[in-house]
């Protein structure tokens, strides 16, 4: 088993183990098992790609593929087969961009819409049921701690994207 190689920066021991939990927490929640629990759970049969993808566009307007495939971290194909897959069951369509009319966006419809819902349920009353124990004081405080460390990763990102744009 090889070392990995120094760092730069010295990371304190409390955001050594903020690490380790996110990566916990990422590898429960991205464990196909877990997936299929969910879904099953909203009553929703949707891959983890057409999961992600519909969440990501609950959340914007209508996007383009290429767009969307930024947004989520992924290849264009990706997207253009997760979107493929999703418009034959029915829960988005290709509407002609307002700005481009040769081009076209992605739109949720009613049906993937109820399905954004459904799994964001799901996944609450499994939040819900995992941290009954918890007090209200500490489930406020670990939300806007989760909240605002989300914004400063984000921000961080962003100005790393400034600071080393990629060329493609």
């Amino acid at each position: 088993m090889s070392t990995p190689p120094p760092s730069d920066v010295s990371a304190s021991p409390e955001v050594v183990e903020i690490e380790r939990a996110l990566y916990r927490i990422t590898y429960l929640s991205s464990r196909a098992r877990q997936h299929e629990r969910l879904m099953a759970a909203a009553g929703v049969p949707l891959d983890r790609a057409g999961a992600a993808l519909l969440r990501k566009m609950a959340d914007a307007e209508p996007m383009r593929p290429g767009e969307l495939a930024a947004r989520l971290g992924v290849e264009a194909s990706h997207v253009t087969r997760t979107v493929q897959h999703l418009e034959r069951s029915g829960h988005v369509v290709r509407v002609p961009d307002p700005e481009d009319r040769r081009a076209q966006r992605i739109e949720l419809t009613d049906a993937g819409r109820e399905a954004v819902v459904r799994i964001r349920e799901a996944g609450v009353r499994g939040m819900q049921a995992a941290l009954a124990h918890w007090d209200p004081d500490d489930l406020r405080q670990l939300a806007g701690l989760f909240h605002r460390m989300v914004d400063d990763f984000l921000a961080h990102a962003e100005a790393m994207d400034v600071e080393s744009p990629t060329t493609g």
